[in-house]
């Protein structure tokens, strides 16, 4: 698996980040309308048609319906600072506040797109052109117009440059075209992180909407800022500055729900930024463990985790649990006191193995544990046992002469391809017996010395065991068939 991001790539819900949360519909005097119908995810409920004004009082253009709330999670919120009131908009020219109207009730969303472009275009200086270029491109989304959507939030931003709904918008895009093969990775990575910013500084100074309720605001200030801190988080891990990636993702982990479509890639990025610094730290377990779940026991994010777990505790005992406990968990935080015992330190092992298991039965990987690692006393000893002792054994030739071999005797120095022995011969190697750079040897020898660190250990009296002659073929007998006679 990748150190930067392994390629598991689950969608996250940005439909509610873009719902309208501005007022209800205030007609002119003498106006009514009907309730708001709750419509799909992106598409703002629509009040009825408004009627044309009786009066010149000024009007407030019809708005969808809030988005409803969700219900509160366990999960921690981080600190959001609370919305600025805003000047109050109003629109007096009848004619700007019907082609608002005309176009936010429209069925059609090709009516619905054309309307408000038209709008744009004739009411450039409108108090309401960002909520019109705000419904263009809520519009061009539902329309799957992914291009133009972008194009319009680009837009918008040229006027309104903290608009939190276009910079989400642009964050949570730039981020998922990052994760897409291509020659533009790197400056999606960069948009990413310019838009999560720009969004986290916007949600400090963000306006009320009119007329939205607390509960509505804090809604969207939760969604946008997942977004954001997911853009900056992501953008981070892959530059590989963990801390930062840590702090983003876990913020954005803090404020989701702990569903599976909405929080997936959030939960495994943190615990990617957890268990890819060495050290690792160790809450990364937890939440690798809650990201098998939520992915459905997929067997890469399975693998992934449980190879970290095991490195960092030595041993899988304890993995099937945490597995069980995260799958049941009703939130995306590690409970309270949650930790994982670290494998014992290397001293520790070597100080255990030494009292356990007798010198002479270990083998090179345990002996160069407690030579390397083992305090003076553990380490004399061992070696005052094995010392002299004549060893028989198997290695991976790193290089030779004929009176010396240097070989890879422990698994870790064969992966290595490093010699960590060196085999001084007790005469020449015969020219037809010199084995090859790779070949596995296999000889009896002597320990000598060794040094600790890079462990490398010096035997004597070196021979090769030479291998059992092979035994010949028994010969074979072809079975001849007469031939005919012609006559």
């Amino acid at each position: 698996m990748k150190k930067s991001l392994v390629a598991i790539v689950v969608g996250m819900a940005f439909s509610a980040a873009l719902a309208q949360t501005a007022p209800q519909n205030t007609p002119p005097a003498g106006q009514s309308t009907q309730p708001a119908q709750s419509g799909s995810q992106m598409t703002p409920a629509q009040p009825a048609p408004a009627q044309p004004p009786q009066s010149s009082q000024p009007m407030t253009p019809a708005q969808p319906a809030p988005p409803q709330t969700q219900p509160a999670q366990p999960a921690q919120p981080a600190a959001i600072p609370p919305c600025h009131p805003a000047p109050k908009k109003e629109i007096k020219d009848p004619a700007e506040y019907n082609s608002y109207t005309t176009s936010l009730n429209a069925k059609d969303i090709n009516a619905k797109i054309l309307g408000f472009e038209n709008f744009v275009h004739l009411f450039p200086n409108s108090a309401y052109r960002d909520e019109a270029m705000e419904q263009l491109m809520t519009a061009y989304q539902q329309a799957g117009n992914n291009a133009k959507m972008i194009e319009t939030a680009k837009k918008l931003l040229e006027n309104y440059p903290n608009n939190v709904r276009a910079l989400a918008l642009l964050a949570y895009f730039a981020r998922a075209s990052a994760n897409q093969p291509g020659a533009n990775v790197q400056q999606s990575i960069a948009e990413a992180r310019n838009y999560g910013e720009r969004g986290l500084q916007a949600l400090q100074n963000m306006p009320c909407p009119e007329g939205a309720s607390p509960a509505d605001v804090e809604k969207l200030q939760k969604q946008t800022s997942v977004i954001f801190h997911g853009a900056v988080g992501f953008a981070a891990l892959q530059e590989k500055n963990y801390s930062a990636a840590q702090q983003n993702f876990q913020a954005a982990v803090n404020l989701e729900p702990p569903t599976p479509q909405d929080s997936f890639l959030d939960v495994y990025n943190l615990a990617l930024a957890y268990l890819e610094p060495k050290p690792i730290d160790p809450q990364g377990l937890w939440y690798i463990a809650r990201a098998v779940a939520l992915s459905n026991n997929n067997p890469q994010v399975a693998a992934y985790g449980k190879a970290k777990y095991v490195r960092y505790h030595a041993g899988e005992d304890g993995w099937d649990q945490l597995l069980a406990q995260a799958a049941a968990a009703n939130s995306n935080l590690p409970p309270q006191n949650f930790a994982v015992a670290p494998a014992p330190s290397p001293a520790e092992q070597a100080a255990k193995l030494a009292n356990t298991v007798d010198p002479k039965k270990m083998d090179f990987g345990q002996w160069e544990l407690i030579l390397s690692a083992g305090d003076p006393a553990t380490q004399q000893k061992v070696w005052s046992q094995i010392k002299g002792l004549e060893v028989p054994f198997a290695a991976k030739l790193i290089s030779g002469t004929k009176t010396e071999l240097s070989v890879a005797a422990t698994s870790d120095a064969i992966e290595q391809n490093r010699a960590d022995v060196v085999v001084t011969m007790t005469g020449p190697i015969p020219a037809r017996l010199m084995p090859g750079p790779g070949d596995t040897v296999k000889v009896v020898a002597r320990p000598d010395s060794y040094t600790p660190n890079p462990f490398v250990m010096q035997m004597t009296g070196g021979q090769l065991i030479a291998a059992p002659p092979k035994a010949k073929a028994a010969p074979t007998h072809k079975r001849t068939t007469p031939k005919k006679k012609t006559r």
